[in-house]
């Protein structure tokens, strides 16, 4: 039990033992604060509720440290946007702040600070993302009772707008690109909608060209320079079909040089992987220009291009979920819910077509009705 007891400076000094045995003391000025705290200490240990006073006194900054060793099981590219926003814009902000001060209002003072900074809503979101990650591995040792980061309301970012390309403008930007080499590359993404990254990626030996299927299993980031293999975005591996247009300038493509199947299928002017930063400044965005395509098209849109294409051609929303790799169909109806027909009078001629195949008259009317409806129309 906490005990408490005057001090020869006239304070009024509560002692306690924590759950794990270990002698605490805290002084106040008045005995009334100090039977409250002891009362409060005593309740918390009872309840499972108890915080280590020496925990809430390390700063922000020293669990990031801790929570940095534990991002092994990340993706690359999400580690270093990880740490990235840590270094700029949070450590700046809460680093030298005292955990255990960081409460709701801490938080939100803190996103006002990042918006009022010029940070965008994007920049806001995975800054908190962050700040929430770190305060959890307070939370689970003993600091916080609770993650003053969670459920806070945020702007939402808007997204930027998509392009799509018809057939004939894939053309005259495949037509555009130079080196030529770079031709299939633009068709190969208008007509498979692979990620940048899982094209980069892409080897030989991953290509089906008998059977018209590439294997989708690898992704290529460039992080600062440095050039990472790794998994896919949502870590699952996926065959995706080709045009038979495609498979065979693929077999004529690759055709001009001798391949082990562990060769990327595209790659560099002069070999090794294809770094898309360097690619879509020197080669794709001369392209759109050449090419008389809206300035604002991205390689990406070639993928949005892939999805659209398939909508036109009447392909089910979990068909088009299947080839673009998406984790559920609500991220493709999110995405691109806005393209699927609406086919209400569709559904509402094939509930009148099972009414009539069943053999039913429409005329009937209830036991006990005067006039069927058609008689009253």
């Amino acid at each position: 039990m906490a005990s408490i007891r005057k001090t020869d400076s006239s304070t009024w000094q509560v002692r306690y033992r924590d759950p794990n045995g270990r002698q605490h003391a805290r002084n106040f000025d008045r005995k009334t604060d100090a039977s409250r705290f002891a009362h409060s200490v005593e309740t918390d240990k009872s309840r499972g509720d108890w915080l280590d006073p020496r925990l809430a006194k390390v700063t922000f900054e020293e669990w990031a440290e801790e929570w940095l060793t534990q991002l092994g099981h990340l993706k690359p590219k999400t580690r270093r946007s990880y740490e990235t926003s840590l270094r700029c814009h949070v450590l700046p902000l809460l680093g030298k702040a005292k955990v255990g001060t960081l409460d709701r209002s801490a938080i939100r003072r803190f996103t006002s600070q990042l918006t009022e900074g010029g940070a965008g809503p994007a920049v806001v979101q995975i800054a908190v993302q962050v700040t929430r990650h770190v305060l959890n591995i307070a939370v689970e040792d003993g600091a916080l009772r609770a993650n003053p980061a969670l459920a806070l309301r945020l702007a939402k970012s808007v997204a930027g707008e998509k392009l799509f390309l018809s057939p004939e403008q894939v053309s005259a930007l495949a037509d555009a690109i130079q080196p030529e080499m770079y031709a299939t590359l633009i068709r190969f993404a208008a007509y498979t909608g692979l990620r940048a990254g899982e094209i980069g990626a892409l080897r030989l030996g991953r290509l089906d060209l008998l059977r018209g299927t590439v294997e989708v299993a690898e992704s290529l980031a460039d992080l600062g320079g440095h050039l990472e293999f790794g998994a896919t975005k949502n870590y699952a591996r996926r065959h995706v079909p080709l045009p038979p247009f495609l498979r065979d300038e693929l077999g004529e493509y690759l055709a001009l040089s001798r391949r082990n199947t562990d060769d990327l299928v595209f790659s560099a002017p002069r070999g090794g992987p294809l770094r898309h930063g360097l690619f879509y400044r020197r080669a794709f965005k001369p392209a759109v220009l050449a090419a008389g395509l809206p300035e604002g098209l991205r390689f990406h849109d070639l993928r949005h291009t892939y999805a659209a294409f398939c909508i036109a051609s009447t392909a089910d929303p979990y068909a088009v979920m299947r080839r673009m790799g998406h984790s559920s169909i609500t991220v493709t109806y999110n995405t691109y819910g806005h393209l699927f027909p609406e086919r209400d009078a569709e559904i509402t001629d094939r509930l009148e077509d099972l009414f009539r195949r069943a053999g039913v008259d429409s005329s009937w009317t209830r036991p006990g009705a005067s006039a069927s409806v058609s008689s009253l129309t």
